[in-house]
């Protein structure tokens, strides 16, 4: 037998080591952001031209629309442009009420400035949908033409009028451009997302039925939280996507109901086999071989395959778990029971998650589900919404007095400066470190503003000159602008060099009316770093606290029936789980832990409120004391700050109740009986409570 050791051709070899080298993840990430600054420069460019042959005054306004409304993708750009263009248009009208309403009295007009800005703030808090932009952008805009008219109202509707042609100009050279010129669908982004979502579900249930380490499968479930946050965003960008073919709103609601169900569920059956030991025997020995199968379907990376073998091992689960059931004579055979019916459901969600994703990418009509489908569901602080909006207020108002009390000229713009970053930033727990990164930023647009502005631009003889000139900076800030990491920075350079480089209709040339501006663009983000930091950051700590408190309230709440559905429930845990990791990442400190709170909530309340349903027409002993189980359950979380220690000291004092309950309704003829001790063993995990009856254990706050 002969071998062919022929050697390999060197272009053959050149061919791929070209190939991994242009599909590198960083390269194409680099190739990402160059084509997004040549698209927004180009864009910029077409503005500025275009308002300059319209005769606007300010066409540095289009040039900054530009690079504030564009984003990585079609859809976001154009979604991003109408919020802009609907906020502007919004902030320049209540600015023009404003203004005239209080001629009179310079300081009340400033109040009602800053009020509104706050106002405006407090509900793009409120909202966490992209249509919170429109919101920031009307506080935004009563900012930038308002308190440069404080003083001298006579032109406040024509500049406010201007200021809307301006920024329209940008917003629809930015739409177009990005829209037409080599587009980048969200489409493409949000099915690339979802693929790798669902490998990070099947992982997460792969570790779950493995008994891997608990800090594995808590980082499994975190990364899937936030996968699912990620996914809500890109789909938010879909309906303005120009795609010939978007996944229908119906089918990714689906899919996130899905995926949210199956995050709580993986953590249920985890501690259900630990609880049940798996290498002890009959009947743990059938699920063991159900559990081992799971896992090699769970692996199969071909998806007809796994879509074949899925009937057969649902079916299998809900026969072993309707057999066991039907024989439990023990805890055990009745935990056993449970466990296959649980397998059964993971199975089936996963299932179902497949056959969504084939779905979307035909991106057919979505098919008929027992039930709406939920989607994503978005925590809504209301206190912490106030609290931001009232604390932007209170700083904008401070420099307002400080500006009219002490006479300073170029005050006005400082203000309206001020209540820029308290508006576009103040939409994070911790704005300071954001500002810092602006500042630099702007650190650098002011020195090569200057440059340009008194060196450059005076020997520019056309517009194409012009274009030519002040390529190497835009291409350069947009090209930083499109890495998040350096974003601000980049914000801080293109939202920079326009204006003090005099990109105005009229070249001026004035050095002092130039480093006047300088003082007051550092004077007013200073001044909003130290404002911002005492009146509109929340501590981590304060944050994560914050979460919990509101996840108990609602656990109470959920316990007692009194809030909606179990979708919506699930949906709205899951957020809050995806907004705790930010914020514990902040906190410096490993608290992994307190995710797995967040789950146990979600569980507690998903159990108690189906026992509830099930037990209400439920007379006699059995329905009078699950009632009274619940009520015992809801008062440990009654406690406006209750302490961790108390309420598991609580719940370890009602496992005698829930084990006398388990018993009657086991000995009991009810014709829901075996789904009612099924809700009793989901109950107990949830508490903390269910190996006490196998291995023993203890309680969960």
């Amino acid at each position: 037998m002969s071998t062919d050791h022929r050697p390999e051709r060197p272009f053959a070899a050149a061919g791929r080591h070209l190939r991994r080298l242009f599909l590198s993840p960083l390269l194409r990430a680099d190739a990402d952001a160059l084509l997004f600054s040549a698209k927004s420069f180009m864009a910029a460019m077409l503005a500025c031209y275009l308002a300059l042959r319209i005769g606007l005054p300010r066409p540095y306004w289009a040039v900054l629309t530009v690079y504030i409304v564009s984003q990585g993708s079609a859809g976001a750009s154009l979604g991003r442009g109408v919020y802009r263009f609907a906020g502007t248009l919004v902030g320049a009208a209540a600015t023009v009420v404003i203004i005239p309403a209080f001629v009179n009295d310079p300081i009340l007009c400033s109040i009602v400035l800053a009020c509104w800005i706050g106002l405006c703030l407090g509900l793009s808090l409120l909202d966490r949908t992209p249509r919170a932009y429109a919101f920031v952008l009307a506080g935004y805009t009563a900012s930038l033409i308002g308190f440069p008219g404080v003083l001298d109202p006579g032109q406040i509707f024509t500049t406010a009028l201007v200021r809307v042609q301006e920024i329209s100009v940008g917003i629809l050279c930015a739409v177009l451009v990005h829209r037409i010129v080599l587009p980048k669908h969200a489409t493409d982004q949000f099915i690339g997302r979802l693929a790798a979502t669902l490998r990070d579900a099947r992982r997460l249930a792969a570790d779950a039925l493995g008994g891997a380490a608990a800090r594995q499968t808590r980082d499994d479930r975190r990364q899937l939280a936030a996968d699912l946050l990620g996914l809500q965003g890109l789909g938010t960008q879909l309906p303005y996507d120009p795609a010939p073919l978007v996944p229908h709103l119906g089918l990714r609601r689906m899919i996130h109901d899905r995926l949210s169900h199956l995050l709580p569920l993986t953590m249920e059956v985890e501690e259900k086999i630990a609880a049940l030991d798996l290498e002890t025997g009959d009947p743990a020995d059938e699920i063991a071989r159900l559990v081992a199968d799971l896992r090699r379907w769970i692996a199969m990376d071909d998806a007809a395959a796994r879509a074949a073998a899925a009937g057969g091992l649902i079916d299998r689960a809900e026969a072993l778990g309707a057999r066991l059931a039907a024989g439990a004579a023990t805890p055990r055979d009745r935990l056993a029971a449970n466990l296959a019916g649980r397998l059964a459901l993971m199975a089936g969600l996963l299932r179902d998650a497949d056959r969504l994703w084939q779905q979307a990418l035909r991106a057919g009509p979505v098919r008929s589900a027992p039930r709406p489908a939920r989607g994503y569901v978005y925590h809504r602080d209301p206190w912490m919404a106030v609290r931001a909006g009232a604390g932007a207020a209170i700083g904008i108002t401070m420099g307002c007095l400080f500006w009219i009390w002490s006479g300073w000229p170029d005050g006005g713009m400082a203000v309206s400066i001020l209540g820029v970053c308290c508006a576009l930033f103040g939409t994070v727990d911790a704005p300071a470190p954001h500002l810092r990164t602006y500042m630099s930023g702007s650190v650098y647009g002011v020195a090569i503003s200057l440059v340009y502005g008194f060196a450059i631009l005076p020997r520019v003889p056309d517009f194409a000159g012009l274009v030519v000139v002040l390529a190497p900076v835009f291409l350069f800030a947009g090209s930083l602008q499109a890495r998040p990491p350096t974003t601000f920075m980049a914000l801080g350079i293109t939202l920079t060099v326009p204006i003090l480089g005099g990109l105005d209709s009229i070249y001026h040339g004035d050095f002092a009316a130039a480093l006047n501006n300088v003082v007051a663009l550092f004077a007013a983000v200073g001044f909003a770093m130290v404002s911002m930091t005492i009146f509109q950051t929340v501590p981590p700590h304060a944050a994560i606290g914050r979460l919990l408190r509101l996840s108990r309230r609602d656990v109470r709440r959920r316990i007692l029936g009194t809030a909606p559905d179990e979708a919506w429930w699930t949906n709205l845990m899951v957020d809050r789980t995806a907004l705790l990791l930010p914020r514990l990442r902040l906190s410096g400190r490993l608290q992994g832990h307190l995710l797995d709170d967040t789950m146990h909530h979600l569980r507690i309340g998903h159990a108690a409120g189906q026992l509830r349903h099930e037990i209400g027409r439920v007379e006699g002993h059995i329905g009078r004391d699950a009632r009274g189980l619940l009520a015992a359950i809801a008062a440990g979380f009654a406690a406006r700050q209750p302490d961790s220690n108390q309420i598991a000291g609580q719940i370890a004092g009602l496992e005698p109740r829930i084990r006398a309950l388990a018993g009657l309704i086991a000995g009991s003829s009810l014709h829901n009986r075996a789904r009612l001790l099924d809700l009793i063993i989901d109950l107990r995990f949830a508490l903390g409570l269910g190996s006490s009856g196998t291995t023993g254990g203890e309680p969960r706050p």
